[in-house]
């Protein structure tokens, strides 16, 4: 078999690029980390939803939404890991808010669906929805719609879950008279990103960490016009994305950087709880109300890369992204 030493020297530029991407956000987290403080404030009554709530980060972030008594809606593909996360957050003392599991996978147009159907069965109105399941750097694959597994799970299928969602979120913030927030976890590895637009799936050259950028930057620009539609449309709902900072969690378990500096990660990286005080921000804090469409990061808004906010782009991608999820009116069923 031939060596394809382009494919070979793109790996190496991603690599390369990412390393810079990675030193510069760990700096931007010890330089700003002192900002990334968490008040948690008392919702007794709102409903949150957010996928990929049994691992990682999603956990800590379960945590802190029961912490402020709310109800939670899991989102995993294995409802038993999500029930032993809520026993285990019990077991640290946390009594306050409820919670219940569904079953989930983010790579499933069909699981998407039948997920939203049984959240907005039992619960008419939400008042957060946080978009954090995720995947980085694995092989290539297919998912059972079609579409490459990082495009598909990071973006496309949020993508869905938001719009089967919306109009409870809609009806959350009416009824509260605070805007309802989607809360988007993207990454500063969105910078690297680009969009292929004549192949999302990236097949003719495939190099995981572009397929990973890509998605994330699919998920600022998704924000960003997202933002931009509930503004006209003057709803009570608002969406931010969030750089949760360089956190250690399984995500890395796979990189090269662990396997052979495996030292590195719990030095200089943040803890999956440090790296869910950005994302509780997004969530609660009042200095953002009626503020979306912005990128955070350690509590703080930051510039994002401005291909993300090339409205050509958002546009182009938000009618391929309809199409593809067979969507006509974003938000209405």
């Amino acid at each position: 078999m031939a060596i394809n030493w382009k494919l070979i020297f793109k790996a190496v530029c991603y690599e390369i690029y990412y390393y810079v991407i990675g030193a510069a956000a760990i700096v931007e987290d010890f330089m700003n980390g002192h900002r990334n403080k968490l008040e948690l404030v008392q919702r007794p009554g709102d409903v949150a939803v957010i996928t990929g709530g049994a691992r990682g980060i999603g956990v800590e972030v379960v945590k802190n939404l029961l912490k402020c008594d709310m109800h939670v809606i899991i989102g995993c593909r294995n409802t038993k890991a999500g029930e032993r996360t809520i026993e285990r957050i019990r077991s640290l003392g946390v009594t306050s808010g409820s919670a219940e599991c569904f079953t989930l996978d983010m790579a499933s147009f069909k699981s998407i669906k039948e997920f939203a159907a049984n959240v907005t069965v039992k619960h008419p109105a939400l008042h957060l929805l946080i978009n954090n399941a995720g995947i980085m750097f694995v092989p290539f694959s297919l998912t059972e719609d079609g579409y490459e597994s990082h495009f598909a799970v990071n973006y496309l299928g949020h993508c869905l879950l938001t719009h089967l969602l919306l109009p409870q979120l809609k009806v959350g913030g009416h009824s509260r008279g605070l805007n309802a927030r989607i809360i988007n976890v993207s990454s500063s590895a969105h910078v690297a990103g680009n969009i292929n637009f004549k192949d999302f799936n990236l097949k003719e050259m495939y190099v995981a960490s572009e397929a990973y950028a890509q998605s994330k930057l699919a998920q600022l620009l998704f924000t960003k016009k997202l933002e931009s539609l509930l503004r006209e449309s003057d709803s009570h709902v608002q969406v931010h994305a969030v750089h949760p900072g360089v956190v250690n969690t399984d995500l890395f378990n796979d990189t090269t950087l662990k396997k052979i500096f495996p030292w590195v990660p719990p030095l200089l990286f943040k803890t999956p709880a440090q790296g869910a005080i950005t994302i509780m921000h997004a969530c609660l804090s009042p200095l953002l109300e009626g503020c979306g469409g912005n990128y955070l990061s350690n509590s703080r808004v930051i510039a994002n890369s401005p291909k993300a906010d090339n409205k050509v782009t958002q546009d182009k991608l938000w009618d391929a992204m309809r199409k593809i999820v067979e969507v006509h009116m974003f938000g209405e069923m």
